[in-house]
């Protein structure tokens, strides 16, 4: 490289000779570029709207929530016990003494534990990914159904607990 840069140095005909011609500009390129968008109908930034909406999609975007939600749950629940007065069974037996129907306690239950088992199930299916496992696009629309219907399930049955 040193020599090469001393002979171009002492010799501007051999770094002449060895230049490359540019074969377009940038603002020609940008142009190009442009009108074979516009052309082809292209939107100008891909957004939500582009894509249709399919079931990995979602269950990947759900995912990402309910592992959210259940982190800023434990927080919560772990400051309302350093900062609230009193202790769990005095809010437990104050929410007995609400008298709340059977129906909306189930449904309750049902609420707080789906997130868990929705985030617990499709973290097994993404542990299985990981595996080398199920990567095909008919396996991943196989095991997303899976994934809700264990989901469902069980936490039916542990909100029926």
């Amino acid at each position: 490289v040193g020599r090469h840069c001393l002979r171009a140095h002492l010799s501007p005909q051999l770094y002449v000779r060895n230049a490359i011609p540019m074969g377009t500009t940038a603002k020609e390129e940008m142009e190009r570029f442009w009108n074979k968008n516009t052309s082809s109908n292209r939107p100008v930034s891909p957004h939500i709207t582009i894509y249709s909406w399919s079931l990995p999609m979602a269950m990947s975007i759900c995912h990402r929530g309910t592992g959210v939600a259940l982190s800023g749950g434990v927080y919560l629940f772990g400051l309302s016990a350093l900062l609230l007065p009193g202790n769990f069974e005095s809010y437990l037996e104050f929410v007995k003494s609400l008298s709340l129907g059977p129906s909306l306690i189930h449904t309750a239950k049902f609420a707080l534990v789906f997130p868990l088992m929705y985030h617990t199930w499709n973290g097994i299916r993404h542990l299985m990914w990981d595996l080398g496992k199920g990567l095909k696009i008919t396996q991943l629309y196989q095991s997303g159904v899976v994934v809700l219907v264990l989901t469902v399930l069980s936490s039916l049955g542990l909100a029926a607990m």
